[in-house]
């Protein structure tokens, strides 16, 4: 099976956000990212609310009928949150709470009591989890023993080395992607995956479940089409 598709949709949150009103509709946009194909739908509400908001969270439950991934740090606002929507998947990234983005994995044995408790209390409530990590091997026997039932790959260093060799760029993470596999562990990855690479990707990392993409999906689409490109995406994953 084919690698799903799960569309980030924080941008869309900060262009509302920039205007101070319902515009983009987050829901709308939801909802036809679905209608147009998309898998999932994915989120990530930092504390500051400066794209995606929690209140969106729960508005958004109501209308994601295939795949809510909510993406974050697991301090105690987020964890209510997760627990009061209750996602299919959440995916738990370590970044702080100043961070433009996520730029890096968890460590597991150095966070392995914390992750190993807050995946606990998330799978109690029948949520699926995944651990942000870092392509490395030896990390994904770490984050075996936490009992998180996936890994996603921590892709900005493959896009970066691409253009150049993709090959040398991806070594790492089949490595690491065939030590999941080897563990039971499923495989999702995502950060800075766009059209140019991620037919490679997908062809070459075993046990892919789901990718998640937002802010290359998005500038694509300022220039192809919301729906020309969430269907080119899914091309790439089923014919890679």
């Amino acid at each position: 099976m084919p690698a799903k598709l799960s569309v980030n949709i924080n941008k869309w949150a900060t262009i509302r956000n920039a205007r101070g009103h319902n515009n983009p509709d987050l829901i709308k946009t939801a909802t036809d990212i679905q209608n147009f194909g998309g898998q999932g739908i994915t989120i990530h509400p930092r504390p500051d609310e400066r794209h995606i908001r929690y209140e969106d969270a729960r508005l958004l439950r109501q209308v994601v009928h295939t795949e809510f991934n909510i993406e974050g740090n697991p301090i105690q606002s987020f964890i209510d949150l997760v627990l009061e929507v209750k996602p299919e998947q959440v995916t738990l990234v370590p970044d702080a709470p100043d961070a433009i983005t996520s730029d890096s994995g968890w460590d597991c044995k150095k966070h392995s009591e914390i992750l190993s408790e807050v995946i606990t209390t998330f799978k109690k409530e029948g949520i699926r989890t995944s651990i942000f990590l870092d392509a490395n091997p030896e990390m994904v026997d770490a984050a075996a023993k936490t009992g998180t039932d996936r890994i996603e790959l921590y892709t900005e260093p493959y896009a970066s080395a691409y253009a150049s060799n993709p090959t040398k760029a991806i070594e790492d993470f089949i490595a690491t992607a065939k030590r999941a596999e080897q563990l039971g562990l499923g495989v999702n990855a995502g950060h800075d995956l766009s059209l140019e690479n991620i037919a490679f990707f997908a062809k070459s990392i075993p046990n892919l479940l789901e990718v998640s993409i937002g802010h290359a999906l998005i500038c694509e689409a300022i220039y192809l089409g919301l729906d020309n490109v969430v269907n080119q995406y899914l091309h790439r994953l089923q014919n890679p």
